[in-house]
C-alpha cells in the first residue's frame, strides 16, 4: 500500500510539474509578445498606402499630360498618313 501511495504521489508530482512548466512557457510567450516593439502598426500601413496612392496619381497625371500633348497628336497624324489612299 505504501508503494502504491508513493507511486501515486510521484505521478501527481510529475503532472503538476508538467502543468507548471506549460504555464511558465505560456507566460513567457505572452510577456514576449506584449513587450515586443517590432512589427508594423496600423498607422504605418495607412501612411504607406496613402503615399502609394499619391505617387500613383502624380505618375498617372504626368503620363496623361505627356500622352495628351505630345504623343497622341503625332500619333493621329501618322495614322492618317498611313491610311491616306488618295495620294
Amino acid at each position: 500500500m505504501v508503494y502504491l501511495m508513493k507511486k501515486a504521489k510521484a505521478l501527481v508530482s510529475r503532472k503538476l510539474m508538467a502543468v507548471k512548466d506549460t504555464a511558465v512557457r505560456l507566460a513567457l510567450r505572452i510577456t514576449n509578445v506584449l513587450y515586443a516593439n517590432t512589427g508594423e502598426g496600423y498607422i504605418d500601413t495607412a501612411i504607406k498606402i496613402l503615399i502609394a496612392v499619391v505617387l500613383g496619381a502624380l505618375l498617372l497625371a504626368g503620363l496623361y499630360a505627356l500622352f495628351g500633348e505630345t504623343v497622341l497628336p503625332t500619333l493621329t497624324e501618322r495614322i492618317k498618313e498611313m491610311f491616306n489612299y488618295a495620294g
